[in-house]
């Protein structure tokens, strides 16, 4: 059976994925670029994995940094993703941001996991990354972006 391209990526749009932006401090200034496919991989030790685009020329100067951040999106970061999912604009310029050991955290987020490059494995048109966490943060009361059949959303729990 062969699976077009277009029809897996609608089929798997039907599971919802948390919104992140991955950043790093870099001599030319801060990098980062939006990415829906973190995952946890390990507790002991703390690992990560997310699967950047094989050709993505954000990932090869993310790369070179060797630690990055992972910004956990809120509801309210829309536009900012957007952003940082688009080539030749200033991904910094309207964010507010501040800096953390690993690269840029951006204000009010849900949280910041503060990375360093353990593997990166060939998978495909895309690279497996896998990277340890060295710091973590989070805040409680802030609802996450969401991504899900092409649109963005939100999570909201319901009290126990």
């Amino acid at each position: 059976m062969t699976i077009e391209p277009e029809v897996f990526r609608r089929v798997l749009g039907h599971l919802p994925t948390g919104v992140t932006v991955i950043t790093a401090h870099h001599p030319d200034g801060p990098v980062g670029m939006a990415c829906n496919s973190v995952s946890s991989v390990s507790l002991a030790p703390p690992l990560i994995s997310f699967c950047p685009a094989r050709g993505s020329e954000t990932w090869t100067t993310l790369r070179t940094a060797a630690r990055f951040c992972v910004n956990v999106m809120a509801e309210h970061h829309e536009a900012a993703t957007r952003t940082f999912a688009r080539k030749g604009v200033d991904r910094f310029a309207q964010v507010r941001h501040h800096p953390r050991p690993c690269g840029p955290a951006l204000d009010d987020a849900v949280a910041w996991l503060e990375c360093e490059i353990r593997a990166e494995h060939e998978a495909g048109d895309h690279l497996i990354v896998v990277a340890e966490v060295v710091s973590l943060e989070a805040r409680p009361d802030a609802a996450p972006l969401v991504f899900f059949r092409g649109a963005y959303g939100t999570f909201l729990s319901q009290a126990a």
